[in-house]
């Protein structure tokens, strides 16, 4: 017999898994949600025999990520959807969210603990940019590469779990590889973390609108995005020439949080939700992407929904 138990313990995995299907962390929580009822009611049908408990689960909730890829729109990201903008530009109007890749929280999508290697794998395979790029495979590809790449399956398994045959699973990862510009690897070198002492560094700059300093943070082909414009920019130059038009950000408050497999911000102005941001780098800030006005992305974060403080 099926406990809530059992099925409570592939809940992170299935929530990575539907992340990166398809781009969202509200949609992956819904999917498994949709999931876990779907298998809660069908627990008496369940055969053991012919699957195990985890390969059950997968191939219920690839096909509810299969039927919310039908009806919604392929998410992207700022950089994917426009050439680059230029400082002083028109923003242009606001699209819906459901036209870019979302944040998830670290805790979220990630086992604790685990193989080094795999957990680098895992971490680099949430990374905005990786799972837009999934966005461009057919559902299929998708789940395939995820399944044999990034959750190490055999191609049996996925068989099993997609009821086709080994040479249709090899099939369709040769053709998601093909497609992709990179794909994950435990020997693949990971991308950097970010330092923390770098990370300090450009919260004391960013909240003090020390654009010198906050520039010197940057790769020189650092980009900077903003969701749901699809306006965005290229180049620390034109970054700091940016920031230099408006000191809006000063005395701002940063909250750090895990997003992505990387550091991320609360932003909070006037002490109210403003922002979540999202960084990337090595050495130096290679991208940062702010969502912008997204308040309903705070508790998802476990941050406060207001820093105000009445009597």
């Amino acid at each position: 017999m099926i406990s809530g138990p059992d099925l409570d313990t592939h809940r992170v995995a299935l929530t990575g898994y539907c992340y990166r299907m398809l781009g969202s962390a509200f949609d992956a929580e819904d999917a498994v949600q949709e999931t876990m009822l779907r298998a809660w009611r069908a627990a008496g049908r369940y055969d053991e025999r012919r699957a195990s408990l985890r390969t059950w689960l997968f191939a219920i909730a690839t096909n509810v990520c299969t039927d919310v890829l039908r009806a919604t729109g392929r998410r992207a990201l700022a950089v994917d959807l426009a050439p680059a903008g230029v400082p002083g530009g028109d923003f242009g109007a606001p699209l819906p969210e459901s036209a870019f890749v979302g944040p998830v929280p670290d805790a979220r999508v990630l086992p604790a603990g685990g193989d080094p290697a795999d957990l680098a794998v895992q971490r680099d395979t949430i990374r905005l940019a990786f799972v837009a790029a999934l966005q461009v495979l057919p559902p299929k590809q998708r789940a395939v590469l995820i399944l044999r790449e990034v959750l190490s399956w055999s191609a049996a398994e996925v068989a099993t779990l997609l009821e086709t045959s080994v040479p249709s699973v090899n099939s369709a990862l040769q053709r998601a590889r093909a497609a992709l510009p990179f794909a994950p690897s435990p020997r693949r070198t990971t991308e950097g973390e970010i330092d923390q002492a770098l990370l300090d560094r450009y919260v004391d700059a960013f909240t003090n609108h020390d654009v010198d300093t906050l520039v010197t943070l940057l790769h020189e082909d650092a980009t900077m995005s903003m969701p749901p414009f699809s306006w965005w920019l290229s180049g620390r130059d034109a970054i700091g020439a940016t920031m230099r038009a408006s000191d809006a950000c000063r005395g701002d408050v940063l909250l750090q949080v895990r997003a992505n497999g990387g550091p991320a911000f609360g932003q909070y102005r006037d002490g109210r939700p403003f922002a979540l941001l999202l960084l990337t780098g090595g050495p130096l800030i290679t991208s940062s992407v702010a969502y912008l006005g997204r308040a309903d992305l705070f508790p998802l974060f476990d941050l406060p929904a207001s820093l105000v403080h009445t009597a």
